[in-house]
């Protein structure tokens, strides 16, 4: 196994804010309510109380994330999903057209449940999460596939298989790029999301827990279903990625961290914005690096998700 360290072409990164306009993606999958609290060290023990300093409700969920970074750094961004018709439902469809995105296809059912979140998030910025997936018809039948024609790139996550097939089938179809984001989920739903799927990228306990083990080997174990990339995010130590055969790194940046929470998602929104703008997968890397870099350096989830220029401002000036 090849091993190379990731450099980026920065003169393609700093044409990408000029695109940004043009970038146009669809996100599909997991919206949730994220109710998060901040102490300054997790459960000691069982049956131990926690008293938090903060305490905050607001819009998360892996695709839905990955949306609003898109719409911060500049692309026109769709989100496909389901949620209840309920409080918890609209005030996520709410916040989520406040950004920017459009959400007519962010179906909100009528005797529909919608995930929930609970969030401890320590001092260290290190967290813990409970999750509470909602309820809703799995069907995908009413999602209006005719509009993949009109996008750059597409994005799911692995909590709506229907949706995700779906969409991700008719985006190979017509060439689109597709990627998962690939949290922990039952290994019949990457079997059937992974052929489908140009760019997979793995957080390091969903590819242990489906290759067995999250080194850069396992990576080598997807070949089968013939990925254009597969990856791995390690958080502080960066990402590794196979691509033609070759396993590449790239170091993450060293940024103050205040909360960690969301910066998977931003990753992988701000990875399927640079594919969807045209840049190599090396650059794509560093770009999605540097944006989930930035969100650890604020609380909460959204608070810290960056703009185009933030992101080529850290790269500008970190080697």
């Amino acid at each position: 196994m090849t091993v190379r360290e990731g450099t980026e072409d920065r003169g393609a990164i700093a044409d990408m804010a000029a695109k940004a306009g043009r970038v146009r993606i669809i996100c599909l999958g997991l919206s949730a309510l994220d109710q998060v609290w901040r102490v300054e060290r997790f459960f000691a023990g069982e049956g131990a109380k926690l008293r938090g300093f903060d305490y905050s409700t607001l819009g998360g969920g892996m695709a839905a994330n990955a949306a609003v970074t898109g719409a911060r750094l500049g692309g026109s961004v769709a989100f496909w999903g389901r949620a209840g018709d309920d409080a918890a439902g609209r005030e996520m469809r709410a916040a989520m057209a406040a950004e920017g995105i459009d959400v007519a296809n962010f179906k909100l059912f009528a005797d529909g449940r919608s995930s929930v979140s609970g969030i401890i998030v320590d001092a260290s910025g290190e967290r813990q999460i409970v999750n509470f997936r909602g309820a809703f018809p799995a069907a995908a039948d009413w999602l209006p596939l005719d509009e993949v024609a009109h996008v750059s790139a597409v994005l799911a996550d692995p909590r709506w298989v229907e949706g995700a097939v779906a969409l991700f089938g008719r985006a190979r179809a017509l060439g689109i790029p597709t990627v998962l984001d690939g949290d922990v989920a039952d290994a019949d739903v990457f079997e059937r999301l992974l052929p489908l799927t140009d760019h997979a990228i793995f957080s390091e306990p969903a590819l242990a827990a489906f290759a067995g083990s999250a080194d850069d080997a396992a990576l080598g174990k997807l070949a089968r279903f013939n990925c254009r990339v597969t990856a791995v995010t390690r958080g502080s130590e960066g990402v590794s990625w196979s691509e033609h055969g070759h396993v590449h790194r790239r170091a993450a940046y060293t940024v103050p961290v205040v909360d960690t929470t969301g910066a998977g998602d931003v990753f992988h929104g701000a990875y399927v914005f640079a594919i969807g703008a045209g840049l190599a997968v090396r650059d794509a890397m560093a770009f999605a690096a540097a944006a989930a870099a930035l969100k650890c350096t604020h609380s909460g989830g959204r608070a810290g998700i960056p703009s185009i220029h933030d992101c080529l401002a850290l790269m500008r000036t970190h080697q």
